[in-house]
């Protein structure tokens, strides 16, 4: 199962009037953001008869001294013969000054280590340098790609500069950490916020502010002509970087994923040097 780091996620740069004070030179938000998932659809080929889980993201650091994400998704998924509990937990660091990236993603199947994938990766000249240490020692030079926080500075960058779509190339160490993949994003125009909505509520400060309604997809990078995307999400954006109501497809199934918490924290000082 493919995560966004960093989301998002990775899955992650200007401050909205409400949001706690941007984090050094880049606008982002230092915050912890949990997120309650629920499956909102399965195909019979899964195999899925329910998911129920939490997602952890946390954001931390600065333009001078670089970013650190923790991130955490535990799932319960459960099947017509039975059931496992599912835990990925990601940390990475990237220092976009410097152009390098590290990461350690731990996988683990009913609380039994299932796969550890750790690395690094630096632009070199035109490309990325990787150096994997697990799951195998591996080093090999890729097209070069951003990498996630990079990346969503740059979607920022272009939602406030009223660009609708986009594609790019993100390295994130996802998977076995040895390719980059290619997105495409679509970016609606800025919406009010939602009178009423409970999950806005949630947001805290942010409850009143305005968002952006964002879709992306994941491509293999070898892929041709109309290929499904490996993995697509859409959730809404706010101008520091948090994120809420989160759509997350596999394929087969999707995830539904609403903010239950959201913890702003105090900047890091960035001092130019």
């Amino acid at each position: 199962m493919r995560m966004l780091a960093t989301a998002s996620l990775a899955v992650i740069a200007v401050t909205s009037a409400h949001a706690a004070p941007p984090v050094g030179g880049g606008g982002l938000a230092a915050h912890r953001a949990v997120y309650d998932l629920s499956l909102k659809d399965a195909s019979e080929r899964s195999g899925i008869s329910g998911m129920v889980g939490r997602m952890v993201y946390e954001f931390n650091g600065s333009a001078c001294e670089g970013y650190t994400v923790s991130f955490r998704f535990v799932t319960e998924i459960a099947t017509a013969d039975d059931s496992r509990l599912t835990d990925q937990q990601t940390t990475t660091f990237e220092d976009i000054r410097n152009g390098t990236f590290r990461f350690v993603t731990r996988s683990y199947v009913n609380q039994k280590l299932d796969h550890e994938v750790r690395g690094s990766a630096a632009t070199s000249g035109e490309g990325l340098a990787l150096d994997l240490e697990q799951p195998e020692r591996v080093e090999l030079d890729i097209a070069a790609a951003r990498f996630p926080t990079e990346h969503m500075i740059e979607l920022i960058d272009k939602a406030n500069e009223g660009e609708r779509f986009y594609e790019s190339r993100i390295y994130d160490g996802s998977d076995e950490g040895d390719k980059a993949m290619i997105t495409t994003t679509i970016i609606g125009e800025k919406q009010s916020a939602d009178g009423g909505d409970a999950e806005a509520e949630r947001a805290g400060e942010l409850a009143d502010d305005d968002y952006w309604p964002v879709s992306m997809s994941y491509f293999e990078e070898s892929e041709e002509g109309d290929a499904l995307p490996v993995y697509s999400i859409a959730f809404k954006l706010y101008e520091n970087g948090v994120t809420r109501d989160l759509t997350m497809d596999y394929g087969d199934f999707v995830l539904q994923g609403e903010l239950s918490q959201l913890e702003m924290y105090d900047p890091e000082p960035c001092v130019e040097q």
